[in-house]
């Protein structure tokens, strides 16, 4: 395959998986979906599991939440969300109305922002999402950029009115829109203009002032190694290189506002400039990137790759394809939980098949004190406060004091996991890790439990525990992806 023509090709069976990223597509679909040889899809989605952008389930092909990426290059390049996203989220708490950036998509506009009021009914647009131009408010600023505001009533939903004015960069053209968003039930549309009107000026203000400001210094362009080189020499003719080089090409251009040069890229990725140019020709024929002086910068389109879906999956659909990825390897039922006062409560479950099985479901709370999940969660608390619980036998195995449950605590912090031996329940072992969001906070733990008739405590450790680390290590990953929380 010609390099360029390999990308297309790519990105093409992307579009159609992220079109409809609810329905559960197998390689057959895609090939009657795209034109393309079966044979071509197959080295493509290997190629795209690969990458961690794409997951199987047997047969069925679904979305990963690292293909998000993709998407928050575009919105690195433009800026937008970096600058003016805490202006909006101010709006929204002075105003009590969520609030959206929004951008120019070719016939409509694309948010890259939401600051999102929570309510009983309450505004379902994600970042990513996209809108016909002539059906709301922050659509119609483009369409007449010269107008102060533009309001919408119910225009896009019954119910639905929202107040959109521009935000101009240094040369006084619209880059994005502001609106503020409710519902008939709060205000009429009138009302709303009225009432949010004067401080989004305000507003606006801010946001033209923070664009007018020096974009921040880029990263270093520190050379990359070209890793596609050697997974391609280990995986053979089922991974496209041409690909994986294409996609690195995309996500570099998000290293800078405003994008990079080819020589910029190159020294990003570590490709050839040649190669960096032939996959910025492919991005710019499909929409995805545009030149602007000696620099290439990406589109908005590019968000139509999944990033409004993914950005909208909840703590327990991230975690549960993982959970079933482990105890298909250890044989063993997994859990997730967090901590709730004392207690720990599950959040996602998948358990093994077995004669003899544990049963707990979603929502069930047991004493911190004498699990495993606990053991790591309470290792982020102050000692006192371990040492304030109250601990009460459950077992004959459980712990007797809260002096040493604080050394069993020490241990689960000391070494990054912490193992139970039947002090929940005679017959039931565990072993738990910590799970970190993107900002490296324990938000979460994740165990394996056994029963006793299985599994030693060293049996834990020497057999499950690498296994338990690794299902950790892909969530934190997804979870540096999607900001979603088990609460």
């Amino acid at each position: 395959m010609e390099q360029a023509g390999t990308l297309e090709r790519g990105l093409a069976v992307l579009r159609v998986l992220t079109s409809e990223p609810r329905r559960r597509m197998r390689a057959t679909d895609l090939v009657r979906a795209t034109g393309l040889a079966r044979s071509t899809v197959d080295r493509i989605l290997a190629t795209l599991v690969h990458l961690g952008y794409l997951r199987t389930e047997e047969r069925d092909v679904l979305l990963a939440p690292r293909l998000m990426e993709l998407g928050e290059a575009y919105l690195r390049c433009s800026g937008l969300p970096e600058a003016l996203a805490p202006h909006a989220e101010r709006l929204a708490a002075e105003l009590d109305e969520s609030v959206s950036l929004a951008v120019p998509d070719g016939d409509g506009i694309r948010f890259v922002a939401q600051a999102t009021r929570r309510r009983t009914m309450s505004v379902a647009f994600r970042v990513g999402d996209r809108l016909p131009a002539d059906r709301c408010a922050a659509g119609l600023v483009f369409l007449d950029p010269g107008a102060p505001c533009q309001v919408d009533d119910q225009l896009i939903e019954p119910g639905l009115i929202a107040v959109a004015a521009p935000v101009r960069d240094a040369e006084g053209t619209a880059v994005c829109a502001l609106s503020v968003v409710s519902h008939t039930s709060r205000h009429t549309a009138t009302g709303l203009r009225d009432h949010a009107l004067p401080r989004m000026r305000e507003a606006v203000a801010a946001m033209e002032a923070a664009l007018a400001r020096p974009a921040p210094l880029p990263r270093p362009d520190t050379a990359m190694a070209d890793v596609s080189r050697a997974v391609k020499a280990e995986r053979g003719a089922e991974f496209l290189q041409s690909l994986a080089r294409g996609l690195a090409v995309l996500v570099s251009l998000g290293s800078a506002r405003g994008g990079l040069t080819l020589a910029g890229s190159a020294r990003v990725t570590g490709l050839p400039r040649a190669t960096v140019r032939r996959a910025v020709q492919t991005l710019e024929q499909v929409g995805y990137a545009a030149a602007e002086g000696g620099r290439f910068r990406l589109l908005p389109r590019v968000l139509e790759l999944g990033y409004a879906h993914l950005s909208g999956l909840s703590f327990a659909e991230i975690v549960q394809p993982h959970l079933a990825d482990l105890v298909a390897r250890v044989r063993e039922s997994a859990s997730v939980a967090v901590l709730s006062g004392e207690d720990v409560v599950y959040v996602a479950r998948v358990p093994t098949v077995s004669i003899m099985s544990v049963t707990i479901t979603v929502g069930t709370r047991f004493p911190a004190y004498a699990t495993s999940m606990g053991r790591v969660l309470l290792a982020g608390l102050p000692e006192e406060r371990v040492l304030s619980l109250p601990v009460r036998p459950l077992t004959r195995h459980t712990v007797g004091s809260a002096a040493e449950l604080a050394a069993a605590v020490r241990r689960a912090r000391r070494d990054g996991y912490a193992v139970v031996d039947q002090e929940l329940e005679e017959g039931v072992r565990s072993i738990a890790v910590p799970l970190r969001d993107h900002a490296g906070r324990v938000v979460a733990a994740v165990n394996v439990a056994a029963h006793a008739s299985r599994a030693t405590p060293e049996d834990l450790v020497r057999e499950v525990l690498p296994a338990l680390r690794e299902a950790a290590g892909r969530i934190e990953a997804d979870l540096r992806h999607v900001r979603a929380t088990p609460s």
